[in-house]
């Protein structure tokens, strides 16, 4: 396990566990993940971990923003390691795969509401929609009578 890890874990002010490192350790090569594709990735590293202490391990870590959890309309939740800068995400249509797309103003918030209610605002959500290039073959080839020709 990676030391960087037990670092942040303490600059947090969490305690350092197994699970803990293993999740941030595991989530560092594979962003976007849900909290099952999470569990399965740690099971190995871990032996016998339960889906209760991964969904414990991933609260405490966004809790304390060593992680991000993005919520993409329709599909479970996904976490990522890189949190706390101004990215935004494309999520496919048809597999579902969410990937990183950079801000172009590099600040946050990269957008303001007309009329912000009274709020500071000091971030904006942006998730983009469309068909990944993997996807856009069969998008192209779908019958009018396949479920995804109704896909914009």
């Amino acid at each position: 396990m990676k030391p960087k890890t037990t670092e942040e874990l303490r600059a947090a002010g969490l305690r350092v566990t197994r699970p803990r490192r293993a999740v941030l350790d595991w989530l560092d090569d594979n962003p976007h993940a849900t909290a099952e594709q999470v569990h399965e990735g740690v099971r190995p590293m871990l032996g016998s971990v339960s889906r209760q202490a991964i969904y414990d391990v991933l609260s405490a870590c966004a809790s304390a923003h060593l992680i991000r959890q993005i919520r993409p309309a329709g599909h479970p939740a996904r976490f990522e390691r890189r949190a706390g800068d101004n990215h935004h995400h494309l999520v496919c249509r048809c597999c579902g795969d969410v990937f990183d797309a950079e801000c172009h103003t590099g600040h946050a918030p990269c957008l303001h509401p007309t009329h912000d209610q009274g709020f500071h605002i000091d971030e904006a959500e942006i998730v983009f929609w469309g068909i990944c290039p993997s996807c856009q073959p069969l998008q192209a080839s779908a019958t009018p009578d396949d479920d995804r020709a109704d896909v914009p």
